[in-house]
């Protein structure tokens, strides 16, 4: 028997008449590799030329670690599918598991991406851009690239406890606007699903790319997490709609695209500031994710209001937000950064259970 197959439950185990339903699914096509999958399958061994193992499923030639068994397959990690077709995870010869990225290459999203990352943008402690460890040309399809960069989780999952998580949350994604803007690079999408967490040292033991809220085994739960001890930090990911600017030239740009549809000067034709808009998006971010989520968070209102103006010249800059937040971080007490954070949505049982979850892990 499969070793990772004896610890698991007695639910997992099928009785025949469940099995061969099972069987029947599979043959209609549940768990099977989907187009895409097969896409990333095709590349494994050029991929392992590079240094980089996928997953079993992703091998040429994978046999369901289920087949000849009676476990359910959703209890195996090789039926999980991937969820974001460009992306997906692998491991180095090091042992470091990475995110692997396929992207066209006739846009400027690479060179950005490479610039971000490079000796000189490192060297500035503001720099919140995600890593570029490696890069490289598709062998299959001459126009996509690969970007290798470190395995990262969405920037609220596990969900923030405390009011010092939120305000590190703030300061390290303010942070990090500032220097985007000081080498005159706008973002333009930084919404949520664009800024992540290097949660390495939150798990040290690493969690499954795509059941993020499970081991890399992908059955067993992830015990829970405070991150404000952790040391997390915040990145900023995907620059597909970025735009580079020279020194001295005005961030003006044209255009509709983007996540966050509620910029009042999107235009396709008069141009708009687009460090102006990184700013609406953040206040956003701050406003949907952090205020409208938790209770106790009123202070943070004057500088998301500010953030999102309707008039864009209203609205700070990128220095001028980030210390106008460096004065209200200055203004808590210490104590209340260990306060526990309530949910709007969460019943008061609810809260003291998953608080004392928390401190109990």
């Amino acid at each position: 028997m499969n070793a990772a197959h004896a610890e698991l439950p007695s639910c997992a185990r099928l009785s025949p008449s469940n099995l061969l339903n099972c069987a029947r699914a599979e043959k209609e096509g549940a768990w099977v590799l989907d187009p895409i999958e097969e896409e990333w399958r095709d590349r494994q061994p050029f991929l392992a030329s590079r240094g980089y193992m996928l997953r079993p499923r992703y091998r040429p030639g994978w046999i369901p670690s289920w087949h000849g068994t009676n476990i359910h397959p959703s209890y195996c990690e090789d039926s999980i599918e991937q969820l974001l077709p460009q992306i997906l995870d692998a491991r180095r010869l090091d042992g470091t598991v990475v995110g692997i990225k396929r992207t066209k290459n006739t846009t400027t999203e690479i060179a950005i991406a490479l610039f971000l990352a490079s000796e000189k943008c490192k060297r500035d402690p503001r720099n919140h851009c995600v890593s570029i460890y490696d890069n490289f040309s598709d062998p299959l399809e001459p126009d996509i690239s690969f970007i290798v960069m470190p395995l990262l989780r969405p920037f609220d999952d596990p969900e923030f406890g405390t009011v010092g998580e939120v305000l590190d949350f703030i300061g390290q994604t303010l942070e990090g606007l500032m220097f985007l803007h000081s080498v005159n690079v706008a973002h333009r999408d930084c919404v949520g699903l664009n800024i992540m967490m290097d949660a390495r040292t939150l798990y040290p033991k690493g969690w499954h790319p795509v059941r993020y809220t499970h081991a890399p085994n992908g059955f067993h739960d992830l015990p829970p997490a405070s991150r404000l001890d952790a040391g997390v930090r915040y990145l900023f990911i995907d620059w597909g709609l970025s735009t580079r600017f020279f020194p001295g030239e005005r961030p003006l740009v044209t255009g509709v695209k983007g996540r966050d549809q509620d910029v009042p000067e999107l235009s396709s034709t008069t141009p708009y500031d687009a460090f102006k808009v990184d700013i609406f998006i953040l206040g956003h971010v701050y406003q949907t994710d952090l205020y409208n989520v938790y209770y106790g968070l009123d202070f943070l209102l004057p500088i998301i209001r500010t953030m999102m103006a309707n008039n864009p010249q209203l609205r700070p800059t990128a220095e001028e937000a980030f210390n106008a937040f460096q004065k209200v971080y200055l203004k808590v007490i210490p104590t209340m950064l260990r306060t526990g954070l309530h949910r709007r949505d969460e019943s008061i049982p609810k809260w003291i259970y998953n608080k004392v979850k928390r401190l109990v892990g």
